[in-house]
């Protein structure tokens, strides 16, 4: 577990009051090619964008960290702020976002555009879909040596399983 210091992407959203018609949340990074030069060979588009589903941005566990173990959010770990979804890895932690939208139509994200067959829109962490190039079957723990089974949504299936009641989380991976 990483101790991140910042507040639930709820309270964003609920000061936002989006429209009725939103379902979305779009998230966008930021870029600057002058100051980010490598990013043309990256084999990605810029900006970073990313998105999640309405109840997905309320669920209490979805944070914008400002800091983590105790200090201000370094550049390298997505400052000033980034996107903590725990059950998905970090597979939609966005970092350094300056843009945050509510949309009616799912957004599209970066590797939905770059690697459509490899990453869905939902990355969730289920062990029984592997990615097309690896298995997510097991996974090593910050700190341990060993790897471990895979737990369903990363650990958090009591908290976040009822978001995906009746998905079939094979196909919407």
């Amino acid at each position: 577990m990483v101790p991140w210091i910042g507040f639930p992407l709820s309270a964003l959203v609920k000061q936002a009051a989006p429209q009725s018609n939103a379902r979305f949340v779009a998230f966008q990074s930021f870029f600057d090619l002058r100051q980010m030069p490598q990013a043309r060979w990256a084999g990605i588009a810029f900006p970073y964008v990313e998105g999640l589903r309405l109840d997905e941005a309320l669920n209490p566990l979805t944070l914008l960290a400002v800091g983590l173990y105790g200090e201000v959010l370094p550049n390298q770990d997505g400052a000033p702020i980034r996107l903590v979804v725990p059950w998905k890895y970090g597979f939609k932690s966005i970092k350094s976002i300056v843009k945050i939208r509510f949309v009616e139509n799912q957004p599209p994200t970066t590797w939905n555009l770059s690697a459509p067959r490899e990453y869905g829109f939902y990355s969730n962490v289920n062990p029984e879909v592997d990615h097309p190039r690896w298995s997510q079957a097991k996974e090593r723990r910050l700190g341990d040596f060993f790897k471990h089974d895979t737990l369903m949504f990363n650990g958090y299936g009591e908290q976040v399983a009822a978001l995906y009641a009746g998905m079939d989380l094979r196909k919407n991976y």
